[in-house]
């Protein structure tokens, strides 16, 4: 009974001797540091414990003296390019007439620290675009003013020569209210039917083949047995084309060598956004080998008026994250020099009653 109890543990366990030697681990343990009972028992605890430099004399002095302890937040190298985030607890066991014995706990933390970065994501995202909107309706609302009085001004001046000066005020005055309603974003609810993923990946991959048909290839690993997915067509293809042509002209600005973007897609189950859980999540990866993200970026990248180019808006990511929120999805990105991975993550069945809502202007 206790070995079935510890096999149906969600907790990875672990127990080891005196010699640091593995003599058991239950399946949640196979499962975290990705190998087998068959292959790791009788073999000595291999050099996982990277959360301090001392970790395995920490666990021998544990031995020693019999006082347990816990880390928290340590990073295990479970594989080549493979680290898990775990809290692990080290009890010793001392039974009579046989040496001591250590008991590891530990508790993964990869997907908890996910939720909760995608959560403050949803919510920054939320505040920031409630303060946006309200600073573009205050910049509007004077602008109006003033176009109108430069108007007036242009009427009334004695010489033509003079309205030139009125025409510049006109014409910043409307360039100001185009980038105020950039910042306001989309200003209609997304208009919900069935859209085909892939088709819209292909109508926006073909429209930059042709805008940049030298350069950068394109390359495709499409899951093709997804079924149709509830969005706004026109506005799933805005937020294709813009993160598809930043990751184009990242690549094209740095002069990277074989230059590819590869676009992919596959299907969560059981995965959770922000707060919420969805049965199935559509994951489009839009992943390219740039030079990455400059780190004093990667925080603020979808925050409005942010941006790594110079000649960049800063407004682009931002709406489209916007675009997404509505959708009940989230745009999230990793980058490392030679690797940029922008994924979207949109949930395949929508409630009725969010489908009907939108945070329009």
């Amino acid at each position: 009974m206790h070995k079935r109890l510890l096999d149906h543990l969600r907790t990875a366990v672990m127990l080891l001797d005196d010699e640091l030697r593995v003599c058991y681990l239950n399946p949640a343990a196979e499962i975290l540091l990705s190998i087998s009972a068959s292959r790791i028992i009788g073999q000595v605890l291999p050099d996982y414990f990277r959360d301090d430099g001392n970790a395995h004399d920490a666990l021998k002095q544990c031995i020693e003296d019999g006082n347990p302890f816990t880390r928290r937040e340590a990073k295990l190298d479970v594989a080549p390019g493979v680290q898990v985030t775990v809290d692990y607890s080290i009890t010793p066991l001392q039974e009579p007439g046989y040496p001591m014995a250590l008991l590891v706990e530990m508790q993964g933390l990869d997907r908890m620290l996910k939720i909760s970065r995608e959560e403050a994501l949803v919510h920054a995202h939320q505040a920031t675009r409630a303060l946006v909107r309200g600073v573009a309706h205050e910049i509007k609302n004077p602008l109006g003013g003033i176009r109108g009085a430069a108007q007036l001004l242009e009427r009334a001046l004695p010489s033509a020569d003079l309205a030139e000066y009125t025409r510049v005020i006109i014409d910043e005055a409307d360039r100001l209210r185009s980038v105020a309603d950039r910042m306001l974003g989309p200003r209609k609810p997304p208009a919900f039917a069935d859209v085909n993923v892939h088709e819209c990946l292909e109508h926006v991959r073909q429209l930059l083949l042709a805008e940049y048909p030298q350069g950068v290839r394109i390359l495709r690993d499409y899951d093709v047995s997804l079924p149709d997915i509830p969005a706004d067509r026109d506005q799933l293809i805005q937020v294709l084309l813009n993160l598809m042509r930043n990751a184009i002209q990242a690549l094209l600005e740095s002069g990277t060598e074989d230059a590819q973007v590869l676009l992919r897609t596959r299907v969560l189950r059981q995965f959770t956004i922000g707060s919420i859980r969805h049965r199935l999540v559509l994951r489009v990866d839009i992943e390219d080998n740039g030079p990455g993200i400059p780190e004093e970026l990667r925080e603020t990248l979808f925050y409005p008026m942010v941006s790594g180019r110079a000649n960049g808006s800063g407004l682009g990511l931002s709406i489209a994250q916007s675009i997404i929120s509505q959708h009940q999805g989230l745009i999230e990105c990793d980058s490392e020099p030679g690797r940029t991975l922008f994924s979207l993550l949109l949930p395949m069945e929508l409630p009725e009653a969010n489908s009907a809502t939108s945070d329009s202007a």
